[in-house]
Parts: structure tokens; C-alpha cells; sequence
């Protein structure tokens, strides 16, 4: 009952006139960003961490959070109406939503997939109250070497689940690591790599970096690839399901917010695994799974539902044990850090306004997009005839203003562009820049944990597996190291195998 009590207070929290202000706010960019492909709520949220900086901690994070779980109210609209995921978690929605909307029950499927992402979200809200109370309860017993077996883990995690090669899965944690440790040691003041450059003595900072690697490299492989959008064409007509769609939605909703949720928890979950894994699970339970992919509701409630309690229980591991477990809560993290709050336990007893004010104002956020989106449809759909060429200006413009804003140095102007050109290098050699990102962040607490451990135990490394929270962690992360291993000998015995 303590954590439902503590909610009612964040609700009190959240319903303040600045905070619903900036939740609405947050809610209509996610929806504007999910809409227009091509941008998404990393490289969004990426642009306005400067502005967040100006913000109170409340109201930024809100903000931010709406930003995230918005955009996949605003995916499936794209996904529906123009068979183009505005969002990744949003690919699998195009399967049965276009097929609807072309069989002239474009309205039914984004109604249906509004209304299981709000009714998702608000399950959602209570399962996040009950499980981070005990997480954070748990972390509570948690010291040095104990934090640095856990973020040795989501290093680990960030590699396994990261898409594409684990190769260069694990060549951008170590470069993100590499990139931490530029500047000045904090224990004896000896600078580290920056090549006798005045303007690196402080280090890398982390708006010009995520900008780059996320919005102007998005912005370049979007001004290199063709645009082809072919918006659906007639009436919407009506919004609101039927007996037999609800009756048939309902249940594949309700499983989907159930995996969503826990998928969200995992380090490298999130939306996008939330959604497909949602599917398959409808696909597999269904008595007609040929039908998917002509028009099924199912496969529409059930991934809408999935990837929004996903987006929102991604929020659990950063807010009780500090790990963010994609890269939109490794931004998340940047704007606490810009605010002098460090993520992790601490934030639920120090900062308990912050913790349950969030929770509660996606509450707010929920009831906000249905309002907002289904109404303004035909807003969106004018939108989206909107080529990209006339919108990326803007975007840069207002990149390099907040990159300049954060320090009024226009050496982090340099820097988020050539990490633009770095990220888009990245993505056209299919090397994920999301472990980078966290690498960068966790890099700084892992040194300093690991320093305070060994400051603790006199030198004594055995430290770390002779404490037994420490010792399962790190059993684990070896574990998870061990089984993508041998999964990567078995595809190269299968390789020679076949050739």
C-alpha cells in the first residue's frame, strides 16, 4: 500500500499546472516525431537535452519520457495509413494495420491501436509502482563492488542484444569506454588523451556527442536515401471499434502489455522487441495464423499494447538501479546528470517528488495521446506529404544551437559534427552506435566504483566474488559472454559446414 500511497503523491506531483503543461508538450513532439519517419525520439530527445537544462528536474524528465512513449502512439500511425513505421517497434503494425486500412477499416485499426496502448499504459503505471519499490529496496544493500558487477553486466547486455555483429557490438562498448576517460583524472589530476587540446581537458560532453551520433547522422542517411511515401488515399471514416473488434482485441492486449512489460525490464529490451515478440506470440495462439498479415486486429493490439508498457517499464532499471537498459534511457540518463541527479536508488529517496512524479504523469501522458491523436489525424496525414528535404534545415539549425548553448563553446559545434559524419559511418557499416552510448555513461561510475571497491577491500581484487550479490552478477555477465560465444562457433561450424 506504501507504493500506491507514493503514487498518489507523484499524481500530486504531475498534476501540477507546469508539469501537465510540459507532459502535453512532450506528448505532442513524440506524436509529431513518430508520425514523420525519419527522426525518432533518440535523435529528438538527443536535440533537446540543451533545452532541458534551463527546465526544472520535473518537468524535463517528463517531458522526455512523453517524448519516448509518445512516439509509439505516433509510429502506428504511419505504419496504418501509409505502410512506413514511423517507429522500428512499429514495423510489425504494418502487417495488418495497412491491410486494414487498404480494406477501408483504416479508422477501427488506429483506434484499436491507440486504445490498446492506452489501456497498456495504464496497466503499465501499476506494475512499474509495484516492481520498482523492490527493486530500489534491493539496490539499497548494494555497495561499491556490487555496482560495478551490475554495470559490468549492462555492458555485457548492451552487446548480446545489441542488433547486427557482436563484434562491432563490442568495438563500440570499448570505444565508448575509450571516449569516457578523456580529460582529467579526478584523482590526480593527470590528463587522459586529449592531446594537449584545451577544449577536451574537461572531456567529451555528452549533448554534442549523442547529437551527433543520433540526429545529424540520422539526418544524413535520411538526405541520402531516396523518399518514397505513398499516403492512403479517401476517408478515414469512423475511429471507434466495433463489438467484435474489441472482443477480439482485448485479450491480445491484455498478453501483449503483460510481455511488453517484462521485456522492457531486460538491458537491450525495449519497444522494438516488445512488438515482435508480441506478434509472434498472436501468430502462434491464434486458431487461424495464415489470416495475419490480411487484416488481423489481433496483430494490432496486441504489438501497440506491447510496445508502449515496454517503453515505460524501460524506465524501472535506469530510475532503481542506474542501468539503462536502450539508448533513449541512456539519454534520460544525460538529463538527470545535466541536473545533478544521479540515477539509481538514490533517486527514490533523495529525489522521491522526481521518482513518483514521473511514474504518475505517464498516467497523464496516456490519456493525453488518445486525445491527441485520434482528433488530429487528418493534421498527420497532411503531414505527412511534407517532404524531409524542407524539415532537415530546421532540425541542424536548431542542433547546432543547443550544442553551442550547453557550454557557449563552439568547440562542442565541432564535435557534434564530426560525430554526425562518425555516426553515419557507423550505420553504413551496420555498426549500432547504441553501445557506444552506454559505454560513454557508464564508463566514468564503473571506474569510480571500481576504485572505491578496491579503495574499500586495501587492494584486495577478490573483493568483487567473495560478496555474493557481486559474485552472481559478474556469474552472469560470464554466463551471457559464454552462450553468445558458443552461439557464434556454431554459426561458423555451420558456415564451413555448408560451404
Amino acid at each position: 500500500m506504501d507504493s500506491f500511497s507514493n503514487l498518489f503523491n507523484g499524481l500530486s506531483v504531475a498534476l501540477q499546472v507546469q508539469n501537465i503543461l510540459y507532459c502535453f508538450g512532450g506528448a505532442l513532439i513524440g506524436t509529431l516525431i513518430g508520425v514523420l519517419p525519419g527522426l525518432g525520439p533518440v535523435a529528438t530527445i538527443a536535440i533537446l537535452l540543451p533545452v532541458t537544462f534551463y527546465l526544472p528536474p520535473v518537468a524535463a524528465l517528463v517531458m522526455l519520457a512523453g517524448i519516448y512513449y509518445g512516439a509509439q502512439y505516433g509510429g502506428s500511425t504511419t505504419a496504418i495509413l501509409v505502410n512506413l513505421p514511423g517507429e522500428s517497434s512499429s514495423i510489425v503494425t504494418c502487417l495488418d494495420g495497412y491491410q486494414m486500412a487498404r480494406s477501408g477499416r483504416a479508422g477501427p485499426a488506429l483506434g484499436i491501436a491507440a486504445l490498446s496502448s492506452l489501456y497498456a499504459g495504464v496497466i503499465t503505471v501499476f506494475v512499474m509502482t509495484i516492481f520498482a519499490t523492490g527493486l530500489s529496496e534491493m539496490a539499497m544493500h548494494f555497495g561499491a563492488a556490487e555496482y560495478f558487477s551490475l554495470m559490468v553486466l549492462g555492458l555485457v547486455a548492451a552487446v548480446i542484444m545489441a542488433q547486427g555483429s557482436v563484434i562491432s557490438a563490442l568495438a563500440m562498448v570499448f570505444l565508448g569506454l575509450l571516449l569516457s576517460l578523456i580529460g582529467t583524472d579526478v584523482s590526480s589530476g593527470v590528463q587522459r588523451m586529449t592531446f594537449g587540446m584545451f577544449d577536451l581537458s574537461d572531456g567529451i560532453d555528452f549533448v554534442p556527442l549523442a547529437m551527433g551520433l543520433f540526429a545529424v547522422a540520422e539526418i544524413i542517411k535520411n538526405l541520402a536515401e531516396p523518399e518514397d511515401r505513398i499516403v492512403l488515399k479517401g476517408k478515414i471514416g469512423r475511429l471507434l471499434p466495433n463489438w467484435d473488434d474489441v472482443r477480439r482485441s482485448a485479450p491480445a492486449a491484455t498478453r501483449g502489455t503483460i510481455l511488453g512489460s517484462f521485456l522492457g525490464l531486460l538491458p537491450g529490451g525495449g519497444p522494438t522487441l516488445g512488438s515482435f515478440a508480441a506478434y509472434t506470440l498472436e501468430k502462434r495462439l491464434s486458431k487461424t495464423p495464415e489470416k495475419f498479415g490480411t487484416g488481423m486486429v489481433e496483430g494490432v493490439a496486441g504489438p501497440e499494447a506491447a510496445n508502449n508498457s515496454s517503453a515505460q517499464t524501460s524506465f524501472i532499471p535506469l530510475l532503481t538501479l542506474g542501468i539503462p537498459s536502450n539508448p533513449t534511457m541512456a539519454m534520460m540518463a544525460g538529463a538527470m546528470l545535466i541536473h545533478g541527479i544521479q540515477p539509481g536508488p538514490d533517486v527514490m529517496t533523495k529525489n522521491p517528488d522526481i521518482f513518483w512524479g514521473l511514474i504518475a504523469s505517464m498516467l497523464l501522458g496516456n490519456v493525453m495521446l488518445v486525445i491527441i491523436n485520434l482528433p488530429l489525424i487528418g493534421v498527420w496525414v497532411s503531414l505527412l506529404k511534407i517532404p524531409y528535404r524542407l524539415f532537415y534545415p530546421a532540425i541542424l539549425v536548431f542542433c547546432c544551437i543547443g550544442a553551442y548553448s550547453v557550454n557557449s563553446n563552439p568547440f562542442d559545434i565541432v564535435v557534434m559534427i564530426v560525430f554526425g559524419f562518425v555516426g553515419y559511418a557507423f550505420m553504413k557499416w551496420k555498426a549500432e552506435p547504441a553501445p557506444l552510448i552506454l559505454a560513454f555513461i557508464l564508463g566514468p561510475l564503473i571506474e569510480e566504483y571500481f576504485r572505491r571497491a578496491m579503495l574499500l577491500s586495501q587492494g584486495n581484487p577478490t573483493t568483487f566474488i567473495s560478496r555474493p550479490i557481486s559474485f552472481s552478477l559478474l556469474l552472469v555477465s560470464a554466463a551471457l559472454i559464454g552462450f553468445t560465444l558458443l552461439s557464434f562457433f556454431r554459426r561458423m561450424q555451420r558456415k564451413e559446414a555448408s560451404a
